[in-house]
This record gives structure tokens, sequence and C-alpha cells, in this order.
């Protein structure tokens, strides 16, 4: 999880045999963020309620399949660049 500015505010190691959902829980529980934006691979319900609930904004697209649509800021979501930046950071130093 980064901030707004790209920079790292929480992490969680996992397998990486696992799914990108597994690791969400334990950086959702001290809510201390407005917005989470993420990739269709987090839309999932239980992700966008617990979101919700805590009073967040959700900018997440929706999968094609997603029978109950929602409202998707598509400008904002466009601002995800800064978390794909902090990816490539971590990868320059993978060594």
């Amino acid at each position: 999880m980064t901030d707004a500015l790209g920079n790292l505010v929480r992490f969680t190691l996992i397998p990486g045999q696992h799914y990108d959902t597994v690791g969400v829980a334990p950086l959702l529980e001290p809510a201390d963020f407005e917005g989470l934006l993420a990739d269709k691979a987090f839309d999932v319900h239980w992700i966008v309620d617990t979101i919700r609930a805590q009073g967040a904004c959700v900018v997440i697209p929706q999968r094609k399949n997603r029978l109950d649509r929602r409202p998707f800021d598509g400008a904002m979501f466009k601002a995800r660049h800064l978390i794909e930046n902090f990816f490539c950071k971590l990868k320059e130093f993978k060594r």
C-alpha cells in the first residue's frame, strides 16, 4: 500500500502462488485512508464492502462479469500509476 505520492505505507509478504487478495485484509485493518485505488484483481465483494464500511472511496474498475455495477471514477484511477512506479522501483533493486 502506498500513499498519494507513491511512497510505501504498509506491505504484506505472501507466497507467490497465492491470489493477490490474500494479503489485503491486514492492510485494511487500520483505516487511515480516504480512498483505495486498485486494479481489477481486487474487485471482490468483501474488499469493496470493507472499504465502504470504513467510509473510504473505492476506485476499482469492475470485472466484466460483475452483476451489481457501481460508479467508477476513471479520472482518479489514472493516479494508480504511482503504485506501479513504486513496484518498478522495487524491481530495480531486486538483486
